[in-house]
């Protein structure tokens, strides 16, 4: 007959053989749980497709310029060789939002005023600024002074609303999705100490709001832009030499995340295609 004492004995081996297997599959889990951390990417909300907003009341002018200065204070190089055409709106302070308005698609037609008012609506990109101007009232002259929303539409498809000699006419406006072809384009400026990224041709809500950075020899860790002015972004990180991805973010909170799409012999002027929005 075994003596009790063995068989505590034998029990309590058995118990640690059990805890030591327990432990090892339990550090096996965990370093299998940090090596995915490292390489997923973290899971992103679904946000539904960007959808035409309400009617708001505003007002209209028109202003001469170019295909080059059309893109004024949203920092585009030429709206007909970025996709814009000329069917672009310098917006009012209010509706810029120092910067973040730049792509934003609005839908806008002539109200309230039958005189000048032609039918049918007109589609234009926000691509520069109207500044306020402090020494004229409101109502006269001041048409972008705040807190008003108003459109300064470029010349040559101003009437496809009222005829140049309205002037200044009413207007409804709505935001609605922008239609591109291609992806999203990134322009990387700059030197080596400083990173200038200008995007556009971004679709659904047209207007960024965050653009991230990824190096492939950056700890896998995204890095955060500035807005340095319109659609201009910066950044001081040394990127030189590495495969870039893209995080791009849209007033709507939809993401789109462009992989490596520079690749690691990038040079400064040089312009790269991305995923875009549907």
């Amino acid at each position: 007959m075994a003596s009790p004492l063995r068989a505590l004995s034998a029990t309590l081996l058995l118990l640690a053989i059990a805890l030591v297997n327990c432990e090892a599959k339990l550090s096996a889990i965990h370093a299998i749980g940090r090596q995915l951390s490292e390489h997923t990417q973290p899971v992103i909300p679904y946000k539904p497709k960007f959808k035409a907003g309400p009617w708001t009341k505003a007002r209209a002018t028109f202003y001469d310029g170019s295909t080059s200065s059309f893109g004024g204070a949203c920092d585009y190089k030429d709206v007909v060789a970025e996709g814009y055409g000329l069917n672009t709106a310098a917006v009012s302070e209010t509706l810029f939002k120092k910067g973040e308005a730049c792509g934003a698609c609005y839908e806008i037609k002539c109200v309230e005023d039958p005189k000048w008012c032609k039918s049918g609506s007109l589609r234009v990109t926000a691509t520069d600024l109207c500044p306020p101007n402090p020494s004229q009232p409101s109502d006269n002259g001041g048409w972008c002074n705040p807190p008003l929303e108003h459109f300064d539409i470029a010349k040559p498809v101003f009437s496809q609303l009222a005829d140049h000699t309205a002037g200044v006419i009413p207007v409804k406006y709505r935001r609605v999705p922008c239609k591109k072809k291609g992806g999203i384009r990134f322009t990387i400026l700059g030197n080596p100490w400083f990173n200038q990224v200008i995007v556009w041709n971004v679709g659904g809500a047209g207007d960024v709001i965050c653009l991230e950075v990824k190096g492939k020899d950056k700890g896998n860790k995204w890095i955060k832009f500035e807005r340095d002015w319109g659609s201009t972004w910066k950044c001081s990180a040394h990127l030189v030499g590495e495969a870039l991805s893209f995080r791009v973010q849209t007033s709507d909170g939809k993401y789109s995340i462009s992989s490596k799409c520079a690749p690691k012999n990038w040079q400064f002027g040089q312009t790269f295609e991305g995923k875009n929005f549907k």
